[in-house]
């Protein structure tokens, strides 16, 4: 079913408004927005563009909300829905420039971003999870997300460097399984 541009840009702003931690945050949000509540894609289609959306260059949440619009609805749905998602925080974070200087040292609104922090890791956390069981990631496997993890965080190596190296493997993995090598 073919989604109003209206309902891209209200599905993308209440998801917008919700940005706690940033684009990451946000999977479990559009997810259920896009592929549970709406069925605009399916479980696979959605890991596709999840998988594009963070090789594209440009903000995460963004990309996702352009390829699910442009997916849904062309180029009018892509505008609609990246125009949703990025409207509330501009709004909040022209609002909180505007008055933060006179509420930082009130120990309250400290007390209140402490108690949020937690609950990005978990936001983030969530989609790992989440990406891990679709992608069939098990114990057979688990060494790779985790030997990418520690290439980039221990050595330095750049995600780029892994991404390549992944693709390659896989790609030379498929042709040995599949017999054509």
């Amino acid at each position: 079913m073919q989604p109003s541009l209206f309902k891209l840009f209200a599905t993308f702003f209440r998801i917008g408004l919700f940005t706690f931690g940033g684009g990451y945050a946000m999977i479990p949000l559009i997810e259920h927005g896009v592929v549970e509540k709406n069925g605009w894609l399916g479980k696979s289609d959605f890991l596709d563009l999840l998988a594009v959306a963070q090789s594209a260059p440009g903000v995460f949440a963004v990309n996702m909300a352009v390829f699910v619009g442009y997916r849904t609805r062309g180029v009018h749905g892509a505008l609609a829905a990246s125009f949703g998602c990025v409207l509330p925080s501009v709004a909040i974070i022209l609002l909180i420039a505007l008055f933060f200087r006179r509420f930082r040292h009130i120990e309250t609104v400290n007390n209140i971003f402490m108690g949020i922090r937690p609950v990005v890791v978990a936001l983030i956390a969530v989609p790992v999870f989440n990406v891990a069981q679709s992608a069939k990631i098990g114990w057979s496997t688990v060494w790779i997300p985790v030997l990418s993890a520690l290439l980039i965080v221990a050595l330095g190596v750049s995600p780029i460097y892994v991404i390549i190296a992944a693709g390659t493997g896989g790609f030379v993995w498929g042709k040995i399984r599949g017999g054509k090598v």
